[in-house]
């Protein structure tokens, strides 16, 4: 069982773009409205919207396969980036991505291994994420990771408003 990570280029926005849709749904589909979904996923992972992200200088995309299939993806912002103001001092997670099929097997730790690894290249004292009020297994996985929920923010699926916790995490 091999983890690796690869940096994710313009190339592979139609990858990007199918293993969002999948995860996306996997994760969220069964509670939410399917014209909630589907708005979002129009939203946030039409190929242009991709494109423009992994052009940003100040976002990066890491795909993760596991027995050489690519099963997740990480995504990290500094700077302008942010979906938050949260400052300079730190780097948000938007998404750890993974299928269902490959969770529970240490790909959530690599990815959040990877995203500390650049948060301290870009010399960031914390990292911060947004997760669904919801997402209990995320939660419990980010707490067990040494994030503490320290804010909420209102996320928009479609029209529908939700709550994200803001989970930090300090960095030594």
């Amino acid at each position: 069982m091999t983890i690796k990570l690869k940096k994710c280029t313009l190339e592979d926005s139609r990858k990007l773009q199918e293993i969002s849709y999948e995860t996306f749904n996997e994760t969220f589909k069964h509670q939410n409205s399917p014209e909630s979904i589907n708005a979002y996923l129009e939203k946030a992972f039409n190929l242009k919207q991709l494109e423009r992200e992994l052009s940003d200088v100040s976002s990066q995309f890491f795909f993760v396969s596991f027995d050489q299939e690519v099963v997740g993806y990480l995504k990290v912002n500094t700077s302008d980036a942010q979906s938050e103001k949260m400052g300079d001092e730190l780097l948000e997670i938007e998404r750890i991505y993974i299928k269902k099929k490959c969770q529970k097997h240490g790909l959530g730790k690599s990815l959040l291994k990877k995203a500390v690894e650049i948060a301290q290249e870009h010399n960031k004292k914390k990292i911060w994420l947004g997760v669904w009020e919801k997402n209990e297994n995320a939660i419990a996985f980010y707490k067990k990771m040494g994030f503490i929920q320290t804010g909420a923010h209102s996320f928009y699926l479609g029209d529908e408003e939700q709550i994200d916790y803001i989970m930090t995490k300090t960095l030594i």
